[in-house]
Order: C-alpha cells, then structure tokens, then sequence
C-alpha cells in the first residue's frame, strides 16, 4: 500500500532512501532549504522549507497528511523529524530524547548524570567563561559547535592563545550560537565508527568500524571507514552494553544508529557521539555489502510503521572500506589521479567536481568532491592503504 513519506533533507548523502522508497511504490516528498539539491528530482513533489525549522515542517506535514517522516544521515533535521512523530503519531522515538543525542551539550550532561564515562567537557556562549574552563582542563582540547555536523566548525587546540579564533569558528557553525570546549581523550587505537538499529528499544544490529583521517589535511574530517573494526571482541561487548544502557534510558524505540565512540589504552568505553539517524560518508552502503544487511530499506520501512523484525546482527565477511574524494589543497580541480594497484579495489565510485570547478582544502564534509566503496584483501592491507590514500588517490589541481 502506498504511503506518503516526508524525507527531511536532499543532499547526495540522502538519495539512497529516496531511491529505495521510490522503488517500493511510496509517494516520495521532499523537504529542504536548497531548491537545487539533487535528490529532489526523487521526489513526488519538493517544498523549500529548512528542515531545522521544526514548526514550519509540522505544518507542512499536517497539510500533507503524511504517513512517515524520515531524517537520514542528518543530526540538525533528526530533531525535527523526533517533533513532527510525536506531534502527529507516527513511528519514531522521544523528541527530547534525540534533541539529547543530537546536541553535544546535552549529551555530556545526561552522560555525566548516568555515570557514563564521559571527558570533562563544558558548553559556552561567552568566550571569556570558555577561557576560564580551558585553563582549568589545559590542552590539547577539542573546541566544537553543540549542533553541528559533518565535523564541521571543529578544532582541536594545542595553543591556548588561539582559543578565540577556535571559538569564533565554531560559533559560525551553531545554530544555538554555543560552543563545547572539552578536554582530550587518549585513545588506544582508532575511533570507532559505524550504524546500528533499534527495533522494539534493543539494538538489534551493530556494525562497527575505524574511522580514518587524512593527516595531510584535517585530523578532525573522516575520510573512510574501515570494516571490520580492529578492536577486540571483549570491548566491543561492553559498547554494545553500554549503548543499550543509553538507549534504555532515553526509550529510544526504533530506527538507524550512527556511532562515534572511542576506547582508552585501559579499555575504558567513551561515546563521542551517537547520532540519532544513519550515518554518512556510505557507512549503510558499505555495511551492505558487507553483511548484506540493508539499513536504508529498514529506516525507510521503520518509520512507516511496517515490521523490522528480521533484521538481526551478522558480522562483516570481507574487508570493505568507503571512501571521501577530497582535495589537499585550495584550486582549480584537473583530475582525479588513481593509481594501478587501487583501480581493481574500487567496487563503487563517484566523483561530484568536474575540471575546472573550484575546490576546497579539505576541513569539512562539505568539501567532499566524491565517493568510493572499496575492497581488500587483508585487514593489514586495508588499514595501510586507507591511512595512506595518498599513495593511491589524489586530486589534481591547478
């Protein structure tokens, strides 16, 4: 039976639920502040409307009697997408509950509260307290916006005196005009990333991997994830543990996951983030090939209301990584350079610029110039590569 589903949001990331709720014979309508953004061509009808606008997109979801309402791979729209669901009675989870997952500030604070491991982190919308908060914890330091996403307005500071052009930074990226400031976690090897899926308040699915930074651009900016994770298997218990503590807490019923969280050399489990919606950077795509389960069918079908069921763990068979085209430098894109060794890898490949379209050096997700979905033969040789790209892929420039 045909239903009309509301898809917050039409950038490239988001196509994939739109493209899969089209195949299955729904009325597809989009909503998003950027008229031109692709993936309304997906659509039954599109409406300019920002998807951070929590009463004007109730509004328009009243108007059109929608069926389901989804936020994919989007923290600022989860919110919004948690508001319309309750106020209309559709599937989803508590809104006060994502506004916690999806605000840095808040999340410390309930982390804090339920004794979770958690940095010592602070939030400010005046500099000077900032400063104060700083000296106390020392660097390095992470300076970050509560709302944004993609990493975007992040920095990590080593040099107290550039505190307020850290800050001033992360403000240009916050809606709340509000900035953490949080002390550094030393972690034992990489950050984890990954998805997972709520179905009836458990986590059903998890797939976890590391997550890769280019060291000759930005630390802060993932450009791929690695699958499977290199963390043992006992750690990866006591995440799930303490992700269903979490999740348990809130009542967070149903839908896709995003994880970012990281381990200390002692094994101590810390969430960095855990996003309400699925992830970006293909995390759903590659988790597809590798376990063959599909998350963009289940968020599509979850918030409609239709059984999810038979979704169930199953663990990554092969080595699979996705991939963030990305630029080093400020200019003019020429090529994208591959080398022989990487050709035979890539399984899935897209490239958004075109030569002579400016580019920007790498800082946020939004100077993405594309994406890959690659596969390996090794986990020694995955991870080699992937914190090497450079070796292999390179966009030219003049």
């Amino acid at each position: 039976m045909q239903k009309r589903i509301l898809f917050l949001g039409a950038a490239p990331t988001q196509i994939p639920p739109l493209r899969y709720a089209r195949e299955q014979g729904h009325y597809v309508i989009t909503c998003d502040y950027l008229p031109n953004n692709p993936g309304h061509k997906f659509a039954d009808e599109s409406h300019n409307v920002s998807t951070t606008d929590k009463e004007a997109v109730l509004a328009l979801a009243q108007r059109l009697k929608i069926n389901g309402i989804v936020a994919y791979a989007s923290d600022p729209a989860a919110p919004t997408a948690a508001h319309v669901a309750e106020k209309m009675g559709l599937p989803g989870n508590p809104y006060d509950s994502v506004l916690i997952l999806a605000r840095k500030d808040l999340f410390r604070a309930f982390l804090r509260e339920h004794s979770f491991n958690v940095p010592r982190s602070q939030s400010f919308y005046n500099l000077e307290e900032a400063r104060a908060w700083l000296a106390e914890i020392g660097v390095p330091a992470y300076i970050k916006p509560v709302d944004s996403s993609g990493s975007k307005g992040v920095t990590k500071l080593t040099d107290f005196a550039n505190l307020e052009i850290a800050f001033e930074h992360a403000l240009a990226y916050s809606r709340e005009k509000k900035v953490v400031v949080e002390q550094q976690i030393i972690r034992a090897g990489y950050q984890v990333a990954g998805d997972g899926f709520i179905v009836d308040g458990q986590l059903v699915f998890r797939c976890w991997a590391d997550e890769h930074f280019d060291k000759l651009c930005n630390g802060l900016v993932p450009i791929g994830q690695t699958f499977p994770t290199s963390h043992p298997e006992a750690w990866q218990h006591t995440a799930h543990a303490e992700t269903q503590r979490l999740l348990t807490l809130l009542g967070m019923k149903t839908g896709a996951l995003n994880f970012d969280f990281v381990f200390t050399t002692e094994g101590k489990f810390y969430f960095l983030e855990l996003g309400p919606r699925n992830g970006g950077c293909l995390i759903p795509e590659v988790i597809r090939y590798a376990t063959g389960v599909d998350l963009i069918k289940y968020t599509v079908d979850a918030a409609i209301g239709l059984p999810c069921s038979d979704i169930s763990m199953k663990p990554p068979k092969g080595y699979w990584s996705s991939y963030m085209v990305h630029s080093l430098e400020t200019g003019k894109f020429k090529e994208l350079w591959l080398s022989e060794r990487i050709k035979p890898k890539i399984i899935e490949q897209e490239v958004l610029a075109k030569p002579g379209d400016t580019v920007e050096k790498y800082l946020g997700s939004n100077h993405t110039l594309g994406t890959m979905i690659l596969q390996y033969e090794s986990l020694q040789e995955m991870t080699e590569m992937v914190d090497n790209m450079e070796r292999d892929i390179r966009v030219i420039c003049h």
